[in-house]
């Protein structure tokens, strides 16, 4: 039972319950390291995520926006019953010894290799947002589970859906009926998701970087209650709270689970059993004929107890026969706080309305609808599954590098009248805990630019709103604590300053914005830069007809470039990078003026003039002021364009900078060219010059780095070999440039070249441990950095330039 037509080719595959024997793990110790059972998260954006492994247990809890728990809890778990048989379906029993009587699915052996060395028990598929269980060698009956979200492109209410559909496929190959029974069953965790510490105390770690706890009351469930619900098509359990609150609070909600009456099937349930007890409460039945004893009690939890509810299937099926058996897990917990008293609700309150006790709600309405949903999903995917130009381990990466739409942290909250559908954010990553680092999604927002266009743009308006604002508040900079040096008070935002990033989960995210502490982002170069070229770059890619998304940035636009000027401190037209690293490499210093600073500078200047002149084309009045801007513009690249080439081309490639004197190649050495070419604008370097200073980065940064078995690296010398053994930023691979690098491979015409040097860090990826959970940053020593990372949807850029 290998092949399965449903199941498309190109998946992420991985035996289930099989481990890693070398898996990667975390440089440095305070970064988060859940280790590597990691899968597919169900969940909808900004709606809370839930992650589920490939062994089968649901261990990823991302339901409080923004905040971070990985731990597995045994009770909230699939069951099956077949013919004397019964096991529940995780390979992983609780490591607490709670339910003890349960009977825990069969693992797949280390060595699977045919030959006698083990037979695997089933194989987990997934290709987001759809993922699979395939159940093989343990029962009779062949059992797929295909578990799936309503996410696809361009779809602004169903992504929001707090929901998962669970489709079982049951098939009887034998010449017998066979009697099967599927179980699910749930521990209420209702008031779980919150952080306790309502003002949370701010530290820096040893990697210099602002963290703060996270402290929610994991297994505290006085006054939850579990409640029957059905209807003449639905039946399913609401999971709930006795609420002491006249409003609804963060952390306050339902959960449900439910499937649907069908005169084929018996549905049995059991609305309150004990989830940290020896299990036998629903076990006793289940595991005797697939039924349960229909216990109801309603009443809520006293202060030492913990609550679970089960529901089951129960059918025959002839031989021959196949039946398909839904169900659906929901939750509704309409409110996400920032610091306390700054409450969102989310998107999907838009479409069930605020109170906290729509899960039922929502779960009816998958039941009705996920027919028509996994279609949708289906007519998403399969033009790009059915490219016969691209390789399925490219096809697998690209649609599961979107797992982090649902699982960064992302917070989508509900609409207004001045953010229609909402506003967006997805973290930087968990270890550095703020929103829509700018530099970041300078490459890794090409997915939402292209499947969620309108998402894209408020994000885009958020940073426009925030340049003129200013916060004086003063803090210390973590770079210089790292580096054991005494660090100056800088001011936290400047007014027309780009901000790094939208805020973080413990303050007032879109609102009080530059949250990460390591550098000051007031002086870094490249910010101002990349919002003028991602403004741009989203009108165009978004019909080229939006003026007014253009007019709203404009004001801001003027600001930045006029403060990123200010850099500019010999007059050339042309910022300096100086002192401590001011720029997306923030371990790394750059001198005067940059291949990497300066190239984004001279796009973003064409950028602003190709700006200008479609607001003039489009204005009255205001004609004369933003010509005039256009103008100063062109003054400042017409001097400044010579200059770059003067200080920085070497004959063969671009240098670093202009005065370090240093020799590295740096793989992002030209992405303002990259950009420039990506936006119809004209080429910021001669192409020729271009050319050969890409096919160095490719030669020195991939090829001869570690033979090219993990990726380009940032910066080496010309042999790929380290200008200082002991640097950070330069030797690593970053998963994100990577897939920006090899996006501009293909835009000059090194299509081969890019798909070499994507193949090799999606394997790197994929093969060990770091599926969804992809990392900024992985070394040669087989240890990664900032999991869960935002730039590695870049991914999406190369195929924008491929398609």
């Amino acid at each position: 039972m290998t092949n399965h037509p449903q199941i498309p080719p190109c998946t992420w595959k991985r035996p289930i319950g099989l481990g890693w024997e070398k898996p990667y793990t975390v440089r440095y110790p305070s970064n988060i390291d859940d280790g590597p059972w990691h899968g597919m998260p169900i969940g909808g954006f900004g709606a809370g995520c839930i992650g589920r492994s490939s062994r089968g247990d649901f261990n990823l809890w991302h339901i409080d926006g923004g905040e971070h728990t990985f731990k597995t809890v045994p009770a909230s778990q699939f069951s099956v019953f077949e013919s004397g048989q019964a096991y529940a379906l995780s390979t992983q029993p609780p490591e607490d010894h709670t339910l003890q009587s349960w009977q825990w699915y069969l693992p797949s052996p280390l060595s699977v290799d045919g030959e006698g060395m083990g037979v695997r028990s089933g194989t987990y598929h997934a290709l987001y947002p759809r993922s699979w269980f395939v159940y093989e060698n343990v029962l009779k009956t062949q059992l797929i589970c295909e578990q799936f979200s309503p996410i696809w492109a361009d779809n602004y209410q169903e992504a929001s859906y707090p929901v998962a559909v669970f489709l079982w496929k049951a098939h009887n190959p034998t010449n017998a009926p066979i009697t099967i029974s599927i179980m699910l069953t749930w521990e209420n965790m209702v008031g779980w998701f919150t952080n306790t510490l309502k003002s949370p105390e701010v530290k820096v770690r040893d990697d210099g970087s602002p963290v703060y706890e996270y402290l929610p009351p994991w297994g505290e469930s006085q006054g939850n209650y579990n409640c029957l619900a059905e209807d003449d098509q639905y039946f399913g359990c609401v999971l709930g709270q006795v609420s002491n609150y006249q409003n609804v609070q963060e952390g306050d909600g339902t959960w449900c689970i439910a499937t649907t009456k069908n005169p084929q099937v018996e549905i049995f349930h059991h609305s309150r059993f004990n989830p940290v007890g020896n299990g036998e409460d629903v076990w006793q039945s289940f595991s005797t004929d697939g039924s349960l004893p229909n216990y109801i009690d309603e009443n809520p939890a006293d202060e030492n107890t913990r609550l679970g509810a089960a529901i089951a299937v129960r059918f025959t099926l002839q031989p021959g026969e196949n039946l398909e058996v839904p169900f659906v897990l929901s939750w509704d917990f309409p409110v996400t706080e920032f610091a306390a008293g700054v409450n969102y609700y989310r998107r999907y309150t838009d479409f069930f309305g605020c109170n906290g006790e729509n899960a039922w709600q929502i779960a009816t309405t998958a039941l009705k609808e996920y027919q028509n949903w996994r279609s949708l999903i289906e007519n998403w995917q399969n033009p790009i599954l059915e490219k016969s130009d691209l390789p399925d381990w490219f096809k697998m990466a690209l649609f599961n590098e979107l797992y982090d739409l649902t699982s960064g942290g992302t917070l989508w909250s509900a609409a207004s009248e001045i953010d229609p559908v909402g506003q967006f954010a997805v973290l930087e990553c968990l270890d550095y805990r703020w929103y829509e680092s700018l530099d970041v999604r300078l490459y890794g927002s090409f997915g939402l630019l292209m499947l969620f266009p309108e998402l894209e743009k408020s994000v885009i308006r958020a940073f426009a709103r925030a340049i003129p604002q200013s916060d004086h508040r003063t803090r210390i900079i973590g770079y210089y604590l790292t580096i054991k040096s005494e660090s100056p008070h800088a001011v936290r935002k400047i007014a027309g300053a780009t901000p790094h990033d939208l805020g973080a989960p413990n303050e007032h995210v879109w609102e009080k914005t530059n949250y990460t502490s390591y550098q000051d982002c007031n002086l870094w170069k490249d910010l101002g830069c990349d919002f003028v070229l991602q403004v741009y770059r989203d009108f165009l890619f978004t019909g080229a007809n939006d003026i007014a998304f253009l007019a709203d940035c404009w004001d801001a636009i003027v600001q930045t470039l006029d403060y990123v000027k200010t850099f500019d401190l010999d007059g050339d037209s042309i910022p300096e990078n100086s002192g401590a690293p001011d720029q997306t490499f923030d371990d790394w210093r750059l001198q005067g003026v940059s291949a990497y600073c300066g190239g984004l500078w001279l796009a973003a200047l064409e950028a602003a003039i190709a700006i200008s002149n479609i607001l003039t084309n489009h204005r009255g009045a205001e004609v004369t002021e933003v010509e005039l801007q256009g103008s100063i513009y062109q003054g400042w690249l017409n001097q400044s364009k010579p200059i770059y080439q003067d200080k920085l081309w070497n004959g063969e490639y671009y240098c670093l900078d202009s005065e370090s004197g240093s020799e590295v190649v740096m793989a992002d050495q030209l992405c303002g060219q990259f950009y420039a070419r990506l936006l119809s604008l004209p080429d910021i370097v001669p192409s020729d010059r271009a050319l050969s200073a890409l096919t160095k980065v490719y030669d020195s940064c991939f090829l001869k780095f570690q033979n090219g078995k993990f990726g380009a690296a940032n910066g080496v010398l010309p042999n790929g070999l380290p200008e200082n053994p002991n640097s950070t930023h330069p030797l690593e691979v970053w998963t994100g440039i990577n897939f920006g690098l090899a996006a501009f491979l293909v835009q000059m015409d090194m299509k081969n070249e890019a798909m070499r040097l994507t193949e090799a860090v999606v394997r790197q990826i994929y093969d060990n441990g770091l599926q969804f959970r992809t990392p900024e940053a992985i070394t040669a020593n087989g240890t990664f950095r900032a999991s869960t990372y935002l730039r590695a949807m870049a991914i999406w850029g190369i195929y924008l330039l491929i398609r």
